[in-house]
């Protein structure tokens, strides 16, 4: 054995300086500084001016009605619909997989400026007579069968279905509709398949094994792309104008800034309103995210585990 002498002394050690990264930081400092004094104090911006667009009443009107409630109102119709097309994709039967497919493929392959524009301009004219709920023809065995008139029940005017308020959740909610099948999809096929064979042993159906089991395994990955989703949607209301619907937050400020002449400072507005939606949608996205996460990846001692022979049976399921 080495004797006390023989040992090492203490090491003098030195960090290592990091000259490129103060520099670097310092370079970000100084252009943050050059911004805020741009944004503070340049006349162009009229922050005065901004704050009074954005207490304007049809500006709040078109916030609530043709940001929010649009919004909300899209990802309810996008995210179920998008679960019910990710589970007729994944079913055995080819039809509804196939009708699924066909479904997915059209909608992500039309720009939704395209198909609000499409919906708004030519709806009333593919449904001049309007869109009627019930059998659609006037079939020829009605009259075999001794009865009059058709069987339609309801008759809605096509251009004011489609051009206003139900026209903005139907066709963004159509689009969502798609890319949440993807994105369900994906949160469907990350969970093990014995946990289905697992939950019908027990006796549950394949349905009741989905909404009971799987699913919500599943959200743990399709939480964070539909938060993404919900963000891009609130964004996308915006094109509205295309079908056209005014109650909303981007036609407003820019009706007020063509009156006024005050253009960016009006756009302006409407940047601090969806900069501010997106900070609340992050934070609740974050809570979802840690809520569907608990369990996930936690690791038990082996000390706790042979002190709690039960906890690791608890935690598997």
């Amino acid at each position: 054995m080495a004797s006390n002498d023989e040992r090492p002394g203490l090491i003098d050690a030195v960090p290592v300086r990091h000259y490129g990264r103060w520099a670097a930081v310092a370079a970000i400092v100084v252009l943050l500084l050059m911004l805020f004094n741009m944004l503070i104090f340049n006349p162009v911006f009229n922050w005065p001016f901004v704050l009074e667009v954005m207490n304007q009443a049809p500006v709040i009107e078109g916030l609530l009605k043709g940001t929010l409630l649009v919004t909300a109102l899209t990802m309810i119709v996008g995210v179920l619909g998008g679960v019910l097309l990710a589970v007729m994709r994944l079913s055995d039967n080819p039809v509804l997989s196939w009708v699924s497919w066909a479904y997915t493929w059209f909608f992500r392959s039309i720009p939704r400026i395209v198909l609000l524009t499409i919906m708004g301009a030519g709806m009333g004219l593919i449904f001049r007579d309007g869109l009627s709920l019930g059998v659609p023809f006037d079939w020829k065995i009605i009259e075999w069968l001794g009865l009059s008139g058709d069987w339609r029940f309801l008759t809605l005017d096509a251009n004011t279905l489609f051009s206003g308020f139900a026209g903005a959740v139907i066709g963004l909610g159509a689009s969502e509709a798609a890319y949440m099948a993807e994105i369900a999809r994906a949160g469907i096929l990350s969970v093990d398949k014995g946990q289905t064979e697992a939950a019908q042993a027990l006796g549950m159906s394949r349905a009741k094994a989905m909404r009971r089991v799987v699913l919500p395994q599943a959200m743990r990955v399709i939480v964070p792309p539909t938060g993404n989703e919900t963000v891009a949607m609130m964004k996308d209301t915006s094109l509205l104008i295309a079908l056209p619907l005014t109650a909303e937050l981007f036609y407003q400020v820019g009706a007020i800034g063509s009156r006024t002449y005050q253009i960016l400072p009006s756009y302006l507005a409407a940047v601090v309103y969806y900069l501010l939606i997106t900070s609340v949608l992050m934070v609740g996205q974050s809570y979802l995210e840690r809520h569907f996460g608990r369990g996930f990846g936690a690791t038990v001692t082996s000390d706790k585990a042979i002190a709690e022979p039960g906890l690791m049976a608890g935690s598997a399921h």
